[in-house]
């Protein structure tokens, strides 16, 4: 039974919860360090981290709408973008605040020891205690308590910015772009963490009263008048305290306010600090505990995280689990600079965040139904994933190595304990997949309209006899005919390096007439214009290719043959011609062609060739015979993975001129399935595994499916009109 939790958070809690968490060190400890890198203009660095975080924002607000469960960002990026990004943001957004917190704590207690000579490790992890406490007795104390700090702490800092702005000075303003808009991003990036605080609300989304209403007018009220907020703080601090002071210290507010406000202004100052950051790690522990919560419930982690206290209401291990990570990381860890490698982690969840609302509106998610949607989609979207991505590249290196470090180990940890607890999948890979699909279905509609008749070379040796050589013309007239082209017969004759080619393309051999008289024979059974000839050459293999290329043939059909004992490392004669024709090649494995009641085209878990949906039906049509397409999936694969793959099918089935059946099949092992349900009567259409070598990485070789098979096989090697490797890779893990 899924475990509730009780809605007993209201508007105003939620707005108190929101301010809470972000007024703290990014207004308390940042603008120092944020003025030594933009000057002056950290005053817009602040308003444009501001209306960077809005997309973020107003995506948060419209998915929490649809989906006010405990755990926020994790929800979302997991439902949208799937477990494995889910398992990555909610790790590193649990660390994130845990990391925040921490630091609010250990940032707070020097504005406490301007008054009080204290040790400051101790008063942080006194305080830390009390707030993991006040957590486990239940959400609405904390939302009471967080209303209760705000009030104080607004009402501060309300003072300091009435009383402050008429005492600045405009000197200190000289200078405002020296540092110039690559100091200004920077400093962006800084105090970006500043309002990370603002969708935290959406983590104890499952706890609010009416969230259809509160959720999202909670979340731009407290965004707006916090950057307001923050803008004219940062105006008076800049205005008030001379430049070298202000970037040089640890209290910034507290000169600030020594020069504006006397010692009743630095008392209520200090007391607004306190609170501050004590609401900032309190809302941090809130916020944060949700999310192992949150993934226990989706099996991503122990499910011991989601017991309930049956008195408190609230989930109890979870708390104790992030109390306890943010007590280590005050009594051991270097928390600012860890801060710092969080904060660009921060920038990245809420690129996802901004990613998964995209998915959700674009994916088949039939479920999502939001009372708030974010408006201007998607270009608001496309603006947070981008200006976001934009500020990481100015933060330096170290933020970079510590976000990678994050998600590697969060993506570990989904590898190697959640991967096999979870069956489902984000809306974003659903987005992909069909993107994937429609994108095929374009390649193979284009094979078929743009074909202008096709020009067909069949290539023959010595050693092919008659039945052999009827086959290859019989398939290459039928497919030259749908599409009015020709096909055209050539013997290839291979000569010793020192026999001279003249001579020997002189001397006709009672095997070049027998050639003639059988292939003027078979030329007149088919109603296609159908030239034949012979080469001689020192190279075969190259010869081919030269005269494929002179023709300007569409398809090369050759026999297929055994390889040697070296093909597997070294390739075979028949693999170097594929890889070098100019044109799509085809090898011919003829079993019996007497009579084909379908023509059977398979692929390994991706899109098929367009070539092969083209030549089927071309085959098909003569021999009125229908095709089978065989598409292999996962027995564990989703509803979702399904129903794209039927959709798939079913487009390609209107592009055909024959009737198709379409068959998705759920195995394991697709190989041994192709070759159980293939018939004598049936023509198998098939790739190449583009090398042997290739073919023996990722599964079974083609070549074994046609040696077991019992019926004509088609091997297909495309050419240029097929997707590089990495592309392929990609759509077959995807689609």
């Amino acid at each position: 039974m899924t475990k509730e939790l009780e809605r007993d958070l209201g508007l105003f809690a939620v707005i108190a919860i929101s301010i809470g968490a972000m007024v703290g060190s990014g207004i308390f400890i940042l603008p120092g360090l944020a003025l030594k890198t933009a000057g002056p203009a950290v005053i817009l660095a602040y308003l444009l981290a501001g209306v960077l975080v809005l997309p973020a924002a107003l995506s948060k607000a419209e998915m929490a709408t649809a989906m006010p469960e405990a755990g926020g960002t994790y929800i979302y990026i997991e439902r949208g973008m799937g477990p494995l990004l889910g398992t990555i943001a909610g790790v590193g957004t649990w660390f994130s605040l845990s990391f925040k917190g921490a630091l609010a704590l250990v940032g707070g207690v020097p504005y406490l020891l301007y008054l009080f000579d204290l040790p400051v490790k101790p008063v942080a992890i006194g305080l830390a205690a009390v707030l993991i406490a006040v957590n486990l007795f239940g959400a609405k104390q904390t939302g009471r308590l967080q209303i209760g700090i705000v009030v104080v702490m607004l009402a501060a800092m309300v003072w300091f910015v009435v009383g402050g702005l008429p005492s600045t000075t405009a000197s200190y303003y000289g200078g405002f772009f020296d540092k110039g808009s690559n100091g200004l991003l920077a400093a962006s990036g800084l105090v970006f963490v500043s309002y990370a605080g603002v969708t935290k609300i959406a983590s104890v989304a499952e706890e609010v009263e009416d969230p259809d209403r509160n959720i999202p007018l909670g979340i731009l009220i407290s965004l707006v008048f916090t950057t307001l907020l923050y803008v004219l703080i940062v105006v008076v601090m800049v205005g008030v305290t001379p430049p070298d002071l202000l970037s040089d210290s640890g209290v910034p507010m507290i000169h600030a306010a020594e020069a504006t406000l006397a010692w009743p202004g630095v008392v209520a100052i200090i007391v607004a600090a306190v609170l501050a950051l004590i609401s900032t790690a309190n809302a941090g522990i809130l916020s944060s505990s949700r999310y192992p919560f949150a993934m226990a419930r989706d099996d991503l982690a122990p499910e011991s995280l989601t017991e309930i206290h049956e008195n408190w209401g609230t989930p109890v291990r979870a708390i104790t689990l992030t109390g306890g990570v943010m007590l280590v990381l005050i009594a051991f860890v270097p928390i600012l600079e860890i801060a710092k490698l969080a904060s660009a982690f921060q920038i990245i969840v809420f690129a996802l965040v901004n990613g998964a609302v995209v998915a959700f509106r674009e994916g088949n998610v039939g479920e999502y139904d939001p009372s708030f949607e974010s408006p201007l989609y998607p270009w608001t979207q496309i603006v947070g994933i981008l200006g976001g991505l934009l500020l990481i590249g100015y933060m330096g290196t170290m933020p970079l190595v510590g976000a990678v470090v994050i998600t590697v180990g969060s993506g570990l940890w989904y590898f190697y304990y959640a991967r096999d607890n979870v069956d489902r999948e984000g809306a974003a890979t659903d987005v992909v997949r069909r993107s994937v699909g429609k994108r095929a279905v374009e390649r193979t509609k284009s094979t078929f309209e743009d074909v202008d008749g096709y020009e067909v070379l069949v290539a023959v040796t010595e050693t092919t006899d008659e039945a052999r050589e009827r086959s290859l013309i019989r398939i290459a007239a039928d497919i030259a005919r749908e599409n009015d082209g020709s096909v055209t017969i050539v013997r290839f004759d291979e000569v010793p390096d020192q026999a001279p080619l003249q001579q020997a393309s002189q001397t006709q051999s009672p095997a070049d007439v027998e050639f003639e008289r059988r292939t003027s024979d078979l030329t007149a059974e088919f109603d296609v214009p159908v030239q034949y000839g012979e080469i001689v050459s020192h190279d075969t293999e190259r010869a081919i290719v030269n005269f494929a290329e002179h023709e300007e043939a569409d398809f090369l059909l050759l026999e297929r043959a055994d390889d040697p004992l070296y093909a597997p490392l070294l390739g075979s004669n028949i693999e170097w011609v594929s890889r070098h024709a100019p044109c799509d090649v085809l090898l011919i494995e003829e079993r019996d062609l007497a009579g084909i009641d379908a023509i059977t085209v398979v692929t390994d878990r991706g899109p098929f060739d367009p070539q092969k949906i083209a030549i089927a039906d071309a085959l098909a049509s003569e021999a009125g015979a229908r095709i089978d397409l065989l598409y292999p999936v996962e027995r564990n694969a989703t509803t979702a993975q399904r129903e794209t793959v039927e959709d798939y099918l079913s487009e390609l089935e209107s592009l055909c001129s024959v009737p198709v059946k379409r068959s998705v099949v759920s195995t394991d092992d697709p190989t041994e399935d192709f070759v159980a349900v293939t018939d004598p009567a049936d023509v198998l259409i098939i790739g190449t595994d583009g090398g042997r070598i290739h073919g023996n990485l990722f599964g079974r070789p083609a070549d074994w499916i046609v040696d077991k098979v019992d019926c004509t096989a088609i091997q297909v090697q495309p050419n240029g009109s097929r997707p590089g490797l990495f592309r392929r890779l990609f759509e077959r893990v995807v689609f």
